[in-house]
């Protein structure tokens, strides 16, 4: 793997730094997790500039080989800013510049193709709501039929408008996308999908499941305050999870 050329430099501002740091650390979260697709799939993160950049993964790495240096800076046609020794995946940023161009405050996009979630996504049915986590979705979730490989243009209005203002998205034939304030809320809207998709696949085993009332599934999504930036947005999770990286080795924030 050649040295990152577009490292971060000691002159480069603060808070570019630091989503790098961030956004690598992701997806090292991500690769221990077991949410890769080897090497597909994407998360992005607005850098806090005029410009409206963003940082995508090289593609062509796999999730653990992902480090702050090499992270791709792109604009919001996916174009690279400055150089890079990787290309990117043009697929991966039609869906996710979608919603970064339409939705001022996703400046988180994140996208999986897990077993779970794809099952999910396959099903008629959709997402079930008789589990604790989908409980904490309701009202939260919204639904994009499937039209093909995302490299097409035309098709973000629809993207846009099939998403609305939910936070957790099910790709229908395709997988699981959230989207967040910050990187932190983001993967904690994904991570709770991810687990309700897990359940829902689990349970499925073993016959009728029991329902939860609407009633009950809107009192559960109210006091699920994880997403809350009130309540640290997801933040204390998402730190516990960086520290199991870093006791692995922190190479990643190179």
């Amino acid at each position: 793997m050649p040295a990152p050329s577009n490292a971060v430099r000691p002159d480069a501002p603060a808070d570019e730094q630091q989503l790098r740091t961030d956004l690598a650390a992701c997806y090292r979260i991500f690769a221990m997790l077991g949410w890769t697709e080897l090497i597909y799939n994407h998360i992005t993160v607005r850098i806090p500039d005029p410009e409206r950049h963003f940082l995508i993964n090289p593609f062509g790495l796999h999730y653990t080989e992902v480090t702050a240096g090499n992270l791709v800076k792109i604009d919001l046609q996916g174009k690279i800013v400055g150089h890079s020794d990787w290309p990117v995946n043009p697929a991966g940023f039609v869906l996710h510049s979608a919603i970064h161009e339409a939705i001022p405050e996703a400046h988180c996009v994140m996208h999986t193709h897990t077993t779970a979630g794809c099952a999910v996504a396959c099903s008629a049915a959709g997402l079930s709501r008789d589990n604790f986590y989908s409980a904490q979705l309701h009202g939260r979730v919204a639904y994009h039929d499937f039209e093909g490989i995302t490299v097409h243009d035309e098709e973000k209005p629809r993207v846009v408008r099939s998403i609305g203002r939910a936070q957790a998205v099910i790709l229908r034939n395709h997988g699981l996308l959230s989207w967040g304030s910050t990187i932190a809320q983001a993967f904690a809207y994904l991570w709770t999908l991810q687990r309700a998709c897990e359940i829902q696949i689990a349970g499925a085993a073993l016959g009728p499941t029991i329902p939860i009332s609407e009633a009950v599934q809107k009192q559960a999504s109210a006091d699920s305050l994880q997403f809350d930036p009130r309540y640290g947005g997801g933040r204390d999770v998402f730190d516990a999870l960086r520290r199991l990286v870093d006791s692995n080795g922190a190479d990643y924030r190179h």
